[in-house]
């Protein structure tokens, strides 16, 4: 083999997925299915709003309008982000359902119509600038979402989410069928082609699956009579959208304050689909990028006061999809948002997308949102469900959820005040997790976070730790690395610690200052990348979860070939395994590639290098024991980086 083009691969992977940008025709045709997916959510807060407030039908064309152009705009902003602005994130901006009556409320009490629009704008625009004034604060609280809470947001998001889908199976808004077999059909059928190309197809066609589906549906729709696009005959070629086009806005203290809590509701939604996306893509999301995020939902919320939209939030419709698709490029979203644009203000495309039929997108949103739920099942994977607390946490947050969103009309019983909160599903139970989880796990424990152990039962505490014998402290810490234990065992002399991060630096002291001969019998002890121990789970737990959280326990014959000639060619020139941090690497062909590119190193160079990977493995495992026993104290600790204990 070769040497000269793994040399390469390196340089040529650095990039996270997420920076990547595909060639322009995948680019285009991945942006389309991204606002074919999104359009239907898209669209019916505007055609809800628009109803209730008794606006025409032209002024019902003018705010979709506005709201793809605005959308397009907010979801160019949040993916790919100036400044602090913007998450750098595959995530669609669209208007969030939780102002819908709100808005509806603000514009009934001034009278309706335009007039009623007004001051929806008024209190849409201050709101904007609130929220990304409040952002840098808002993030702070990221330590009140550890696994528990945002994979019970997650969770809750998909699940809430799936009656909308129904919705549309069965024909969706005025032409409601339940009794339509031919709606099931469309709907089944769609759902249908989508699974068997991501069973029978790889690559490009596997990722654009979705686009098929909704393409097929449609012609099919189409030929049999159940598709019309009598509207684009109808619609106009271009439809500018103007600053303030029903007038300057009003401003009213209550409206303000009405949308300034919807605005908070839709920060913790922001948040809960950014922690979702990050484990889409495999990136750890910190108080910068949540704080990022909340600014592009208020620049965008500022901008559609302006020009004739909503609230704006990040839309996990889409979410789903990138999940689905594994296209994680954020470019993609970008060139969404550039056809969303396009789409506002060429009204005849517009009529285009919307004659998709709702069976179809109902088939294709019931596999997208479906999708999120298993992501925020993967998360709660992660938690401690030994505890009980975690039990109680989960169940109750979901359990009221699932309660609105079943049973809807629940909101009349609860005063007026209260209706915003119980109007949504979503809201319920992410604020409902985000509360609970402060009062278990983080209100009244005044002896510092917990170590290790299980919470509630057997706990370790910093000054437990302080009084522990040798034997006891390398029983606790020993898991953190491979084989001898000579590095807890240093560590362990150092002691009392004053904090958590005197103890990581106690564990990074012992690795980095012993002798060469101890480094290289502990870097013996690592097992090889891929190897049948690890998959068989007789290389250690820890192993086994480090390898398998990057698919190496799980390889085809042909990856584990490829794999081992790698690792025997690094074995055979330095005679120790070649060890990676594979939680930091974004996937098998990465590795690969960074193993060959170490081989070109000198052996000075790859003792450093594995005691630097060795010190990123041990610091993972060290959060993961902390997130054993406390949530808060993990969320707190992410600060460190990746190359710390």
């Amino acid at each position: 083999m070769s040497q000269a083009a793994p040399l390469q691969a390196p340089r040529a992977r650095r990039k996270h997925p997420v920076d990547e940008v595909p060639p322009a025709g995948k680019l285009a045709v991945y942006g389309i299915q991204h606002l074919l997916a999104f359009y239907a959510g898209a669209v019916i807060v505007p055609i809800l709003l628009a109803g209730a407030i008794g606006l025409s039908d032209r002024e019902l064309i003018h705010l979709i309008n506005a709201d793809l152009f605005t959308c397009g705009i907010a979801s160019i902003i949040q993916s790919v982000g100036f400044w602090k602005v913007g998450v750098r994130l595959p995530l669609l901006q669209g208007v969030t359902f939780t102002a819908v009556s709100p808005m509806i409320a603000i514009a009934l009490a001034a009278g309706g119509g335009t007039d009623g629009l007004l001051v929806i704008y008024g209190a849409v625009i201050v709101a904007g600038l609130f929220t990304f004034l409040i952002a840098p604060y808002f993030s702070r609280l990221i330590r009140f979402f550890p696994p528990v809470v945002t994979g019970s947001v997650i969770t809750i998001i998909g699940i809430a989410l799936l009656p909308v889908a129904a919705m549309d199976v069965v024909g969706g808004g005025a032409h409601l069928d339940p009794g339509n077999g031919r709606n099931l059909a469309y709907a089944l059928g769609t759902l249908g082609l989508i699974v068997l190309m991501q069973r029978f197809f790889r690559g490009f066609m596997a990722t654009v699956a979705v686009l098929v589906g909704l393409v097929a549906g449609t012609v099919t729709a189409w030929a049999l009579g159940d598709a019309t696009f009598a509207a684009v005959a109808d619609s106009s070629w271009v439809g500018v959208t103007t600053p303030f086009y029903f007038g300057w806005p009003k401003f009213s203290l209550a409206a303000i304050v009405s949308m300034i809590v919807v605005m908070l509701i839709t920060a913790v939604e922001t948040t809960g689909d950014v922690f979702a996306t990050g484990e889409i893509v495999r990136k750890r999301i910190g108080r910068k990028d949540i704080a990022a995020a909340i600014r592009a939902d208020g620049l965008a919320t500022t901008i559609g006061g302006v020009f004739n939209s909503f609230p704006y939030t990040c839309f996990a419709e889409n979410v789903g999809l990138v999940r689905l698709t594994q296209v994680k490029s954020r470019w993609v979203v970008a060139a969404a948002g550039g056809f969303m644009i396009l789409v506002g203000l060429i009204p005849k495309a517009g009529a285009v997308v919307a004659g998709i039929p709702h069976p179809v997108l109902g088939g294709a949103a019931l596999a997208m949102f479906a999708t999120v739920a298993v992501v925020g099942i993967q998360t709660l994977s992660r938690v401690d469900f030994n505890d009980h607390r975690n039990v109680v946490i989960v169940a109750t947050s979901l359990g009221l959820a699932l309660l609105v969103t079943v049973q809807p009309g629940v909101v009349d019983a609860v005063p007026t005040w209260a209706q915003i909160i119980f109007g949504s599903g979503i809201t319920l139970g992410s604020i409902t997790a985000i509360v609970l989880n402060a009062v278990f796990h983080h209100l009244g424990r005044g002896r510092g976070a917990a170590l290790t152990g299980t919470p509630g039962r057997g706990q370790v505490r910093l000054d437990d730790v302080n009084s522990m014998d040798r034997d006891e402290f390398v029983a606790t810490f020993g898991r953190l690395f491979q084989g001898p234990t000579w590095v807890v065992e240093n560590a362990c002399t150092q002691r009392p610690f004053s904090s958590t991060s005197a103890l990581r630096a106690a564990l990074q002291e012992a690795l980095f200052a012993a002798t060469p001969e101890q480094q290289r019998e502990l870097m013996a002890a690592y097992p090889a990348l891929g190897c049948d121990a690890v998959a068989e789970g007789t290389a250690g737990e820890q192993s086994t979860l480090d390898q398998g959280s990057a698919g190496l326990t799980r390889l085809t014959e042909e990856d584990h070939a490829a794999l081992h000639e790698v690792t025997t060619a690094y074995r055979e020139k330095f005679g120790f395994p070649l060890i990676v941090c594979v939680r930091d690497s974004p996937n098998r062909e990465h590795i690969m590639a960074q193993g060959w590119a170490r081989t070109e190193n000198s052996p000075t160079q790859e003792h450093a290098a594995a005691l630097i990977e060795i010190a990123k493995i041990a610091g993972h495992r060290f959060d993961d024991l902390v997130a054993d026993a406390n949530p808060i104290h993990s969320a707190r600790t992410q600060r460190y980086g990746a190359t710390t204990l």
